[in-house]
């Protein structure tokens, strides 16, 4: 026993050691690269530019005729008026030429992967991953986080680590790319000596019934010392929670067993490998009885004393779920917020843990921003990294070489402050009728669609309808204003189960989050009539200008959801 407890400490410090030379050498980099932000934007556009110039994109956009700026502010300039501010569906038709074997369309050569993500039409978005994006924005800026965290808490490391992702693989374009979960992908490629942290092989992730996938996770899990938990939506922790709540008995007996219950179903050769890790531990098993026992309800600060990180969103709306587990864990565990980034950019890190702010990486991402006064004008004024203001908001325009140039992030930040000349971002809310409760980026086009397709299909013609996000009850309510105002609250309800369903077809991350129980079913409201008439007016008299009243179908706003309550049936 005392040799293991050696070679243990001897592992933690090498974990240390290793982190901390790999660590040091990505933030020297940082703050040299930091302390002149137009020169590394200039720096990091020109290259994106120059490795992509004879790409077809770039020969349609001028990327040669760019680069032949004499200085940096003719260079930004000439991008602005050859390259139009994109969004997906304007760069499907060349991911379509890359996912159909053609290379050289948006970047040298063809992606590493795709990263699948909800695009805002039904057709799900195809995010490539190119080996230069990969290597520096994920491989590199992971070992600097993993840095991160030991600064903020030295033993972070001194137990194991449950990590909560998505498949790394889950198929192949039509020329055989594969496509999948950049976080399973990050996950996998951790370095070698860390491997060894992991509470459950990456298989475990394959499962595909959800309780049974969490079960496995949390009955591996529980077993150990857990001293870190890295999963993006603290969503993740409330469901780990619930399935503590109902299956710690069956934990304690496989615990003691070595086994995995069969009442749980797992496919025959994922279940074989996770048994292949287990083996009885009855002295284990003994130790979480005694927990019950003394505390009826077991808990994270319970079975993880030792828990020294937890690394989750904490911004927006993911607030909200973090809330109900907080208090779950040791009063001296940190929360880490996961930082601004999304399936299309990772935008940076966070480096400290008692922050939200991300600092952005101007030397690795091309970043422009509209201020949000602008976010409705047909043309915008673009500002640069090193001329937004502190305490405004914006939303980001970037371009990464991975092959999206000014894509228009749709997501609403706040400069927080600066690390050099480098901002500081936090995320405060999608926009342009785009909804994320808990990672699902529910779009406004989809659910028209999905309410006019349904509402077709049913015979139930409308004359008004409208969504809501409650992050306190983990949902959607749908409004609904029928043209036959005597259709019965019970049979608006099945509509909503039929947008409900439709909505899994054309969102894959709301299915997701539905079928995983992170998003709830969702509530049915039937509205009087005339009731957009009504509310408009209410609106006007509160000041709002007639000709500029405008209104999203699907919108996260507790003030105009009180409206519409007022006009819900009696």
């Amino acid at each position: 026993m005392k040799e293991q407890k050696i070679q243990r400490v001897k592992g933690w410090w090498l974990i240390r050691l290793a982190l901390t030379i790999i660590g040091k050498k990505g933030l020297a980099e940082l703050g040299k690269k930091s302390m002149d932000a137009r020169k590394s934007q200039e720096e990091v556009l020109r290259t994106f530019l120059t490795n992509s110039k004879d790409t077809v994109y770039g020969k349609e956009h001028g990327f040669q005729t760019i680069l032949e700026a004499g200085t940096n502010e003719e260079l930004f300039d000439r991008f602005r008026k050859h390259v139009p501010i994109n969004d997906y569906e304007m760069l499907r038709p060349y991911v379509e030429r890359h996912k159909n074997g053609e290379a050289d369309i948006l970047f040298p050569g063809k992606p590493r992967m795709y990263a699948t993500t909800s695009g805002t039409t039904k057709e799900p978005k195809w995010i490539p991953i190119t080996g230069q994006y990969y290597q520096e924005v994920y491989k590199k800026s992971n070992q600097l986080w993993f840095y991160t965290m030991i600064q903020n808490k030295p033993k972070v490391f001194y137990g194991k680590t449950l990590s909560i992702v998505g498949k790394a693989i889950e198929g192949a374009a039509p020329d055989g790319t594969v496509y999948g979960s950049i976080s399973g992908i990050a996950q996998r490629d951790i370095p070698d000596f860390m491997k060894v942290l992991h509470t459950a092989p990456a298989d475990v992730f394959h499962i595909a019934d959800y309780k049974a996938r969490y079960y496995a996770i949390m009955r591996m899990g529980i077993e150990q010392d857990v001293t870190l938990i890295i999963t993006a939506n603290p969503s993740t922790l409330v469901e780990m929670q619930v399935n503590a709540n109902e299956f710690f008995d069956e934990y304690i007996d496989d615990i003691e067993n070595g086994t995995l219950s069969n009442r749980f179903p797992i496919a025959g050769d994922i279940r074989k490998i996770l048994e292949s890790h287990l083996k009885p531990n009855p002295k284990r098993a003994d130790e979480l009885r005694r927990l019950k026992v003394r505390h009826g309800m077991v808990l994270p600060k319970h079975y993880w004393p030792n828990m020294q990180i937890v690394n989750v969103w904490m911004c927006g709306n993911t607030s909200v779920y973090l809330e109900k587990v907080r208090n779950s864990f040791p009063n001296h565990t940190f929360f880490h917020e996961f930082g601004y980034f999304a399936t299309e950019c990772k935008a940076g890190l966070v480096l400290k843990s008692n922050t939200l702010d991300t600092v952005s990486f101007g030397h690795k991402t091309y970043f422009e921003f509209i201020h949000e006064s602008e976010l409705d004008s047909p043309n915008p004024r673009l500002y640069q990294l090193w001329e937004v203001k502190k305490g405004e908001r914006y939303c980001p325009v970037v371009t990464t070489s991975a092959g999206l140039y000014r894509y228009n992030m749709t997501d609403l930040v706040e400069i927080t402050g600066y690390y050099n000349q480098f901002p500081l971002i936090k995320f405060i809310q999608k926009v342009n009728g785009t909804i994320s409760l808990t990672g699902e980026k529910l779009n406004e086009r989809q659910f028209i669609e999905a309410i006019r397709t349904c509402s077709h299909e049913y015979g139930l013609p409308l004359n008004f309808f409208v969504g809501f996000a409650n992050p306190e009850r983990s949902n959607y309510r749908f409004y609904y204003e029928f043209v036959d105002q005597t259709v019965s609250q019970a049979r608006a309800e099945e509509l909503t189960k039929a947008v409900d369903a439709k909505l899994k077809e054309y969102n894959s991350e709301y299915a997701f989050k539905r079928d995983s129980n992170r998003i709830k079913a969702p509530d049915t409201s039937l509205l009087v009539k005339d009731s957009f008439e009504q509310f408009k007016a209410a609106c006007i008299e509160k000041g709002y200008r007639d000709g500029q009243f405008k209104l999203n179908l699907l919108m996260q706003d507790e003030k105009r959801q009180d409206m519409f309550n007022d006009l819900v049936k009696k």
